[in-house]
């Protein structure tokens, strides 16, 4: 246990970065508008039924609604199907720049596990694809961005080859796509100034990262390349919200919850965005997992930071 603790404490202290103050955003960076998060929500998370694996219906007109988006902005904007158990669930993808050259992916899945709206988990996530693509409309890209909305994140197909992670990096990996990187949007909506508001698998975490949960954190496997430096470093240098930074074994802490696990597995360089889930969202796999507990301000600066990051 001392000696897991110690892999801890080390993987903390070197992974860690803190951004305490917001810097002016460039004149040419677009803003995220809290006005469209919040529209984007309430489409999403106020509906009859919830999007889970068994509300095919639900699914479909959440993957509507984030297609009718996508095609707003983006020349290319498809549904990538795919079969499980005699149901059909959908990813939905867009792209922007030039499909020849090393992509980047920006994730994020939109099913919910149970009957919830799961506006943190992962309604924020998706608005962030969301607000992505109205940022990236008409940028010239060095890189290709491909955004992809994912079904089947949640149990019982976490950790399967139906996810729709999966899928994508599968269909990726079998047609050799260059990828310089991916990045996972995962519940990046809520957020407190509570002091005891944040948790951690391991106590010691806390002389690290503090014990309130106001920051965003970049969570990294060691060994990650050159594309998750780079965008990590971007990140915090846009200083739109406070960041904090992870990097240690999969195995030692449970960051690898979430779609970017399938692109690790596949040999892809990837991190995931997130407000630590569990960790300071009590309302997790809840019913009061609701819009109305999100902070929509950091909301659109962690969407900015994560523009400016891809973009730079």
């Amino acid at each position: 246990m001392k000696s897991c603790l110690k892999l801890v404490l080390l993987a903390i202290a070197s992974g860690n970065t803190a951004c305490s103050h917001v810097a002016a955003k460039p004149q040419d960076c677009p803003a995220s508008d809290t006005m469209l998060i919040t529209e984007h929500l309430t489409a999403i998370t106020k509906t009859n039924i919830f999007r889970n694996y068994q509300n095919i219906t639900a699914l479909n007109q959440t993957a509507d609604y984030i297609l009718g988006v996508f095609k707003q902005y983006a020349d290319t904007a498809y549904f990538q199907p795919y079969s499980v158990e005699g149901r059909i669930y959908k990813n939905v993808v867009c792209r922007f720049g030039d499909a020849h050259r090393p992509r980047i992916i920006m994730g994020a899945h939109y099913d919910v596990c149970g009957n919830q709206e799961g506006a943190d988990d992962n309604a924020s996530g998706v608005v962030g694809l969301l607000e992505l693509a109205r940022m990236l409309h008409g940028q010239a890209l060095e890189n290709p961005v491909e955004l992809v909305a994912y079904s089947l994140e949640e149990p019982p197909f976490f950790r399967t080859e139906y996810m729709g992670s999966y899928i994508h990096v599968n269909t990726l990996k079998k047609a050799n796509t260059a990828v310089l990187g991916m990045v996972a949007l995962e519940m990046i909506g809520f957020f407190s100034d509570a002091k005891k508001s944040q948790t951690y698998p391991v106590k010691a975490m806390k002389v690290v990262y503090g014990c309130t949960g106001d920051y965003i954190l970049l969570a990294k496997r060691s060994g990650y390349g050159k594309f998750v430096k780079q965008f990590s470093k971007k990140f915090e240098q846009a200083a739109t919200i406070k960041t904090k930074s992870i990097a240690t074994p999969g195995s030692i802490l449970p960051i690898d919850f979430s779609d970017h696990l399938n692109y690790w597995n596949m040999g892809y360089d990837a991190l995931m965005v997130t407000n630590t889930a569990f960790y300071r969202n009590k309302n997790y796999h809840q019913s009061g997992d609701t819009m109305e507990t999100l902070d929509i301000p950091k909301m659109a600066q962690v969407i900015e930071a994560t523009y400016q990051a891809i973009t730079n």
